[in-house]
């Protein structure tokens, strides 16, 4: 049988894509990690008593203004991410802008401290666990966002893995955030923006042999 002939036998009996079902399969991975993370922040650490109250305060707002804006942008190139030839170039500035921003902000902050309260505000109580803890709750968001672009076409499998480690990271972030009692925004753009570097760097790794063809 000639190849011609294998295609058109192959493809007489195909229908149509079903539209949306890339959509469909992220929304739903997104969310399936999303509450795995929840539970796996209560299980381990508990959510803040005071929670209700922190959440109609500015601080805790500006808190995670940054990981929610990444989270939102890194969305998007992650989706385009898994369809071949979609171009993501100017989305680039949006994942970044915001890190940009909150360095600025807390090197504005600790400008403004006293001396020696710079490195309180920087080491906070928990530097030592943060970046892990932040990394641990985005694993879960990470392992179903790899399974929803399996189902996609990635073509740049390690890239594609490193932004969604990256949006895994942000959004592990917010999660985490409601168990922190750190509020220092040193704080937040050196310990919160490593741990989001560290799932980067393992959706990296993950898919460059996971998203492989």
């Amino acid at each position: 049988m000639k190849t011609d002939e294998l295609i058109a036998l192959l493809a007489r009996d195909a229908g149509p894509v079903p539209t949306g079902v890339g959509e469909r399969r992220f929304a739903a991975a997104l969310a399936l990690g999303i509450l795995a993370a929840l539970a796996w922040v209560q299980a381990a650490f508990g959510l803040r008593a005071d929670l209700p109250l922190l959440m109609t305060t500015a601080d805790f707002w500006q808190k995670v203004a940054m990981p929610l804006a990444v989270a939102v942008t890194g969305l998007v190139v992650v989706f385009r991410l898994g369809h071949p030839g979609a171009r993501v170039r100017g989305w680039w500035l949006g994942v970044w802008l915001p890190v940009s921003l909150l360095w600025i902000w807390a090197a504005a902050v600790l400008w403004m401290a006293e001396p020696a309260a710079r490195m309180p505000m920087v080491l906070g109580t928990t530097w030592r666990s943060c970046v892990f803890n932040v990394t641990a709750t985005a694993l879960p968001i990470g392992i179903a966002l790899l399974w929803a672009l399996r189902g996609l076409a990635p073509t740049r499998p390690t890239l594609t893995g490193a932004a969604a480690g990256w949006l895994a990271g942000a959004v592990g972030a917010c999660v985490y955030s409601l168990h922190c009692p750190e509020m220092a925004a040193p704080f937040v753009a050196v310990w919160y923006v490593l741990g989001m570097g560290l799932s980067a760097a393992l959706g990296a790794l993950a898919g460059r042999h996971w998203l492989r063809w």
